[in-house]
């Protein structure tokens, strides 16, 4: 991490941007001046708006701001009614979904079930909860203007768990006429029915993203719980200003020309926790997983022997050690499915959590028949957050005897390029890094980087035949002990074949003004319903 002296050089960098905020709220218009405003510094600039193309977070984030779900799940992890209310029959086979009263669209149209079975069906074709959904499911349809019907195939106990999951990607409802965008394709408007409205002509890629109250949202009567509850908004407008730099965002939050930090550097926090007007508190109480991720589809990831040796290689202390450098706030874990929960193993990751498998690691390499082939691995360097994993994982596979080409970026162009299937010398890549809130990968049906559905699947596109029919198996499964069980050889199986390289979990500080109230705590924060300013 870097240290706090080492940042003063950015002085100027950080009064020319402490400048650009002023000047925009000095050419602010009377009206908009008069507005109740929160000015939020995000953990990444917001490019890709549409909440079902990608997984990424500040996507998903956005998507709480515009869209709403059907049902949703609360502080204690139970599903609750949100657009709609549901029955189940006696056979467990149908679930009928009834819509609630007062819905609109931010076009003033009526919500309809038509336009929700639209929605679902663009969901369940990408995300890995919705994609097994469907394998269960017989039928989708809207059976009135206010009326979704599913029916399985077989009992599935995961329906509500899939449709209410509150974290990426979430099962957002938007127009039929958007829904019906293929989802490798991004949908032409923002158009949800939720608490805010996006201000498309004020958004700035890079710069800002504006957000206005929806005065024709009717909130629900129950309070607010994580995504479900009453979403009741009590400022007009919230604007998500860019500051890559987090020496700039951190002088912009103590000098109060932002009111909110998403991600607070770690080496600041001594000098943040003095700060009587502020208040630092980790919203995400379940943390955070990081992980690696190769390329599956081309050389030299697509041979097992190697991914193996690059596994052997990680050391997740050194990793953690980088990237937050506080005991109080990291974890050394070798759990795909998250410490400390129920499925939770340290079964294949011995080398892992020890550190001890550089020596493994050369040997591995050497006799793989890796041929020297470049390893491409992106290295965003705006995201606080991300910034750690590329260096010191290059750093690790070098020592095992890799070749790698570090490719200096920005976390929204990773976002892009992941997704790209060319090969690496054409744009496209081997290995990147991410971060998933603990409630995307606690069980192997959320955990959409555990699949193995190969290019139907997620960014690497691992294809595994015995993980995807454990899968199935543990959603038959009748008692939780028979889960842990399937969890556990799933487990062994991802470590093998190196599904993907689990790197640690953390905490995460965020930081607001003590002018903020009602700042809620989740698995998927931050959310600015229910949060007030006062002046």
């Amino acid at each position: 991490m870097f240290h706090f002296m080492r940042r003063r050089p950015r002085a100027f960098a950080s009064k020319l941007a402490l400048s650009v905020v002023a000047l925009s709220v000095g050419l602010a218009s009377p009206v908009l001046a008069a507005d109740k405003t929160i000015t939020a510094v995000m953990h990444s600039d917001l490019r890709i708006i549409d909440p079902i193309f990608t997984t990424a977070y500040i996507t998903r984030d956005h998507g709480y701001m515009v869209y709403d779900t059907l049902v949703a799940t609360d502080s204690n992890f139970k599903v609750q009614p949100q657009m709609a209310d549901w029955k189940v029959s006696d056979d467990k086979l149908t679930y009928t979904f009834t819509l609630r009263d007062g819905l609109k669209w931010h076009d003033g149209a009526p919500v309809t079930a038509e336009d929700c079975v639209a929605s679902l069906k663009r969901w369940a074709a990408v995300d890995g909860m919705g994609q097994k959904l469907m394998d269960f499911t017989a039928s989708l349809e809207a059976t009135d203007v206010k009326t979704i019907t599913l029916k399985l195939k077989e009992p599935y106990g995961l329906v509500l768990d899939s449709i209410g999951k509150p974290s990426s990607r979430v099962a957002f409802m938007m127009p039929k006429r958007l829904a019906e965008t293929p989802p490798d394709k991004q949908i032409p408007e923002q158009i949800g029915s939720g608490p805010f409205k996006f201000v498309q002509s004020e958004f700035q890629p890079g710069v800002k993203a504006v957000y206005v109250k929806n005065t024709d949202y009717v909130p629900r009567k129950e309070p607010s719980s994580w995504t479900s509850g009453g979403k009741v908004v009590k400022v007009d407008r919230v604007e998500w200003i860019t500051m890559p730099d987090s020496q700039t965002a951190v002088n912009a939050l103590q000098s109060g020309d932002i009111d909110f930090m998403e991600n607070l550097p770690y080496d600041m926090l001594p000098v943040l926790e003095a700060n009587k007007e502020l208040t630092i508190d980790v919203s995400n109480k379940f943390g955070y997983q990081t992980l690696g991720r190769m390329n599956f589809l081309y050389p030299p990831f697509d041979n097992v022997k190697v991914r193996r040796a690059a596994f052997l290689a990680m050391n997740q202390k050194d990793v953690l050690d980088a990237l937050i450098g506080n005991a109080k706030y990291q974890k050394v874990c070798g759990a795909f499915f998250v410490c400390d929960t129920p499925l939770a193993t340290d079964v294949g990751a011995e080398t892992l959590i020890k550190g001890n498998g550089m020596a493994e690691a050369k040997k591995a390499l050497a006799e793989s028949g890796y041929d020297g082939t470049p390893v491409v691995v992106m290295a965003p360097g705006d995201v606080t957050t991300l910034k750690a994993q590329p260096i010191v994982a290059a750093q690790l596979l070098r020592e095992a005897g890799f070749k790698v080409d570090l490719q200096a970026t920005d976390w929204q162009t990773v976002v892009s390029r992941r997704a790209s299937q060319k090969p690496p010398k054409e744009g496209g890549w081997n290995m990147f890094f991410t971060n998933w809130v603990a409630a995307d990968v606690a069980n192997p049906i959320a955990n959409l980087s555990i699949g193995g559905q190969g290019k139907k699947g997620w960014f690497g596109w691992a294809e595994n035949a015995k993980i995807e029919q454990l899968k199935d198996a543990f959603v038959r499964a009748a008692s939780l002990d028979e889960q842990k069980k399937i969890a556990t050889e799933i487990q062994k199986e991802a470590y093998d074949q190196v599904i993907y390289i689990p790197l640690g979990q953390y905490l995460l500080p965020s930081g607001w003004r003590k002018s903020l109230t009602g700042v809620l705590d989740g698995p998927a924060t931050p959310v600015f319903w229910n949060i007030d300013k006062s002046e």
